[in-house]
């Protein structure tokens, strides 16, 4: 089985422990395996999910303090579930789209296999908590929305548009976010809050090279089908009613991540 049928087969896989040593299996060997590029026949039932946690189109819950530990472990189950949904939108990416070259699908496949390793640690880290009751958490266990899977689904008959709206728009935002999110964090100050602050070190430090993937994936399609990419992203975005980037913005991490000084600047005037 060549390397996008592995990925398919991946992310179809529902129990979260399989899926994420079905994604760094692949990512493993992914330089052996050929690639199919053009009649690529779809399989199974996309995107594989455990049963919890339950999805639903807004949290409802009031949001809880991380200086309680059922705060803390909502928080840490919020972002894992991104994670998680991060995992399926790589591997979505690395066997949708016929046409593209080699880099394009062992970048995808890389970027799951990275994302599976936040997952994990993110996920191991909520099943060490205990709270006041003495129960111990794991994934699923608080309702979680589905709005990065939405996205991905609107983008499926599109690659430029994929490029577009999810690493350059969605994932960005988590460049923005995180620190701020290591900030509360760090008020709190406990043992299991300063860890979970180390696990999101790891996740910016990777999550720059994922949304530089985008861009570079971005800029070398518009090249190639002859768009201006900042005029064809704004199109792209209204087109599909893509959620407009909200400050403070990490810029050194956006700059890194490859993002131009004309992009920022228009994301500061907005």
């Amino acid at each position: 089985m060549e390397l996008r049928h592995r990925a398919l087969q991946a992310l179809c896989l529902s129990d979260p422990a399989e899926k994420v040593a079905a994604a760094q299996l692949l990512q493993a060997q992914a330089a052996t395996l050929s690639i199919a590029k053009t009649n690529f026949t779809p399989f199974g039932n996309p995107p594989g999910r455990p049963p919890l946690p339950q999805l639903v189109e807004r949290v409802s819950k009031p949001q809880r303090s991380p200086f309680t530990p059922d705060g803390l472990a909502t928080l840490l189950h919020t972002v894992a579930h991104i994670e998680f949904n991060a995992i399926n939108l790589a591997l979505d990416a690395a066997w949708r789209f016929d046409g593209m070259p080699d880099a394009f699908y062992r970048d995808w496949v890389r970027v799951a296999a990275e994302e599976a390793q936040h997952f994990s640690l993110l996920r191991s880290h909520l099943q060490s908590l205990q709270g006041h009751d003495g129960r111990r958490w794991d994934y699923g266990d608080f309702p979680a929305h589905d709005g990065l899977w939405t996205v991905c689904a609107a983008t499926s008959v599109d690659v430029v548009a994929r490029m577009a709206l999810v690493p350059r728009t969605l994932e960005a935002r988590g460049l923005d976010a995180t620190p701020l999110i290591q900030a509360k964090l760090r008020r709190v100050a406990t043992p299991q809050a300063l860890r979970a602050v180390e696990i999101l070190d790891t996740i910016l430090h990777d999550e720059v090279g994922h949304v530089a993937i985008g861009n570079r994936w971005y800029r070398w399609l518009c090249e190639r089908d002859g768009w201006e990419p900042v005029a064809h992203y704004r199109l792209l975005a209204e087109r599909y009613d893509a959620p407009q980037p909200k400050p403070p913005f990490n810029t050194q991490a956006r700059l890194q991540a490859g993002f131009t000084d004309e992009e920022l600047a228009i994301l500061l005037a907005s």
